[in-house]
């Protein structure tokens, strides 16, 4: 049974690994054996990255790479493969929110300028799913296996208040993600997402949480609508994370979405 989810002999992309939760995933591939490719944009976040997997045992090694730039992932891609072979896993963890495009009583939806727009959707689409995709899932379809694990959002099935780039852009990532299930299901190459519910993070720290730590008004409406009645935890989504890495486990996996939200997604009011 244990070998169900043994990634020993496998190689790990995680692009966003210098994230929190980015990092939680590249902690638990590399606990379940892959070596693992810690990729983001940060040095200074990515060597302590590594350095913590490896404390712990793990393989790991950190390579600069801007998602949102082609010739930067390719040439990170060209370093995975000299220092681990080619990647048979790929984690998409990068994204965010930006404030340019939070919608607030000073700042109407329509007022949102069209550059801000489409900056988020380079962050999260194009950058979070797109360039990385069309970079290593080739390399994979050519070898006939694969795993591609993007990350979504509770957001992309139901949108958020406030957030409507944020929210749009994660539903774009979940129906790229189905096309490319169906394009390279053939090919060996699985595509699936994972889905979090509310972790608390850099990105969203201000809006879950006033300057003096106490929750804010948006914190207790989300605790309202998740039946745990609590934030999720970033180790938490890693058992979802390895299980769809590893082939023994989800051999027969693509297309599907997997939701970590603490049950928010079951209920309405």
């Amino acid at each position: 049974m244990s070998n169900l989810f043994n990634l020993e002999n496998e190689t790990a992309v995680v692009i966003g690994a210098t994230g929190v939760l980015g990092g939680a995933l590249a902690d638990g591939l590399a606990a379940a054996g892959a070596k693992v490719a810690v990729l983001g944009r940060s040095a200074e976040r990515g060597e302590a990255r590594v350095k913590a997997i490896c404390d712990a045992g793990g393989t790991a090694q950190f390579f600069s790479a801007d998602a949102m730039d082609r010739a930067s992932v390719k040439a990170a891609h060209t370093a995975v493969v000299a220092a681990f072979g080619e990647p048979t896993i790929l984690v998409n963890a990068a994204g965010g929110n930006d404030a340019r495009v939070t919608v607030t009583a000073e700042r109407a939806f329509e007022s949102i300028a069209l550059e801000d727009w489409r900056a988020n959707f380079d962050l999260n689409l194009v950058g979070g799913v797109l360039l990385p995709c069309q970079e290593f899932g080739p390399g994979m379809c050519a070898r006939g296996r694969g795993s591609i694990i993007n990350i979504a959002s509770v957001s992309a099935h139901l949108p958020l208040s406030r957030v409507v780039a944020y929210s749009a852009s994660k539903a774009a990532v979940l129906s790229l993600s189905q096309f490319l299930a169906r394009e390279w299901a053939a090919k060996g190459v699985r595509v699936n997402t994972i889905t979090p519910g509310f972790f608390p993070a850099e990105q969203n720290r201000k809006l879950l949480f006033n300057d003096d730590g106490s929750p804010t008004a948006r914190t207790q409406a989300i605790m309202g609508h998740t039946p745990m009645r609590r934030f999720g935890k970033s180790e938490e989504l890693i058992g979802a994370c390895v299980f769809l890495a590893a082939h023994g486990a989800s051999s027969f996996v693509t297309g599907t979405d997997i939701r970590v939200d603490g049950g928010y997604l079951s209920q309405t009011i």
